[in-house]
């Protein structure tokens, strides 16, 4: 360790894991992945809790951090990221700052503006506005609304092959998928097993695999749901723009849209079209580096 270098702590906070990396000057002096299990971002006592004992855990005995920053998921409003950061410095002793996770990626591209695009499981796009404003459109869960997200495209699927069911249709390659992964005989059958999901996002996101298979095979219908998705998350960087949120830099992030190119060149598309002067570009670090820089700035 640079014993002259400020021990800087940063934090992301995902919906399945949580990356915790402490840097003092370049040295990394620690680097920890763990799940995400008990993080409670809508409790900010007990979110408190859990990011102190992770940051106990993590650090060399009797390491004091000089500054901490944390991305957190399900941090969706300034009050809440506000509460659990006074929380967190009180038990720290240390300045902290607390964000939504998708603000960790344009910090993480080694940007200062533009905005930050998730799609995974959900999906939810930030940025500042000019006077320094925070803004986040989108992330409004599965059942209301993650366009895009894999919950999102799971269900707009069972839409459409609902939809194509009521208008005579065969099955096709889409709902013939659905009803193998949900287990039913038929397609109207879709219904009540979405709707007896215990966990709506993470029951539905893990089918959204089904959507981009069914698309290869030919599925127009699949197609369609996947090209919609890209206009709905190209959707949420409109919004952001029509906000005063500077737009010339996308930085992409999420294991969807990472994951399945349909996906991302329906979003490239859809941004060319909305807005030609956008510049989307997929992460290419792991958004702790975002938290680690975040938390440098606070020094």
């Amino acid at each position: 360790m640079q014993d002259s270098m400020p021990l800087v702590v940063g934090i992301d906070v995902g919906g399945t894991k949580t990356h915790l990396r402490a840097c003092a000057g370049t040295d990394v002096v620690a680097d920890h992945i763990r799940a995400s299990s008990g993080w409670r971002p809508h409790d900010p006592v007990a979110a408190a809790d859990w990011l102190t004992a992770i940051v106990h855990d993590a650090l060399p005995a009797h390491a004091r951090p000089s500054a901490v920053a944390v991305g957190g998921h399900a941090c969706e409003t300034p009050r809440q990221c506000a509460e659990i950061r006074a929380a967190l410095e009180e038990r720290l002793g240390t300045p902290a700052l607390v964000v939504g996770d998708a603000e960790l990626l344009v910090p993480a591209a080694g940007l200062d503006k533009g905005v930050g695009l998730v799609a995974g499981t959900g999906s939810v796009a930030v940025g500042l506005r000019a006077d320094g404003g925070r803004l986040q459109v989108g992330g409004w869960g599965a059942v209301l609304g993650d366009e895009g997200g894999a919950a999102g495209l799971v269900r707009e699927a069972a839409r459409a092959a609902w939809a194509a069911h009521d208008r005579g249709e065969a099955p096709d390659q889409l709902a013939l998928g659905l009803v193998e992964a949900f287990a039913v005989a038929e397609v109207p059958a879709l219904g009540a097993a979405l709707e007896s999901a215990s966990d709506v996002s993470a029951d539905w996101g893990r089918h959204a695999r089904v959507v981009f298979t069914a698309a290869d095979a030919g599925s127009l219908l699949a197609r369609e749901v996947i090209a919609e998705a890209g206009q709905s998350l190209a959707a949420l960087v409109v919004r952001l723009a029509e906000r005063g949120v500077p737009v010339d830099d996308v930085v992409v992030s999420g294991g969807t849209v990472l994951a399945q190119p349909r996906l991302y060149d329906a979003l490239t598309a859809a941004l060319a079209e909305r807005l030609p002067g956008a510049r989307p570009q997929p992460i290419q670090v792991p958004p702790v580096e975002g938290a680690v820089a975040l938390a440098r700035s606070i020094l």
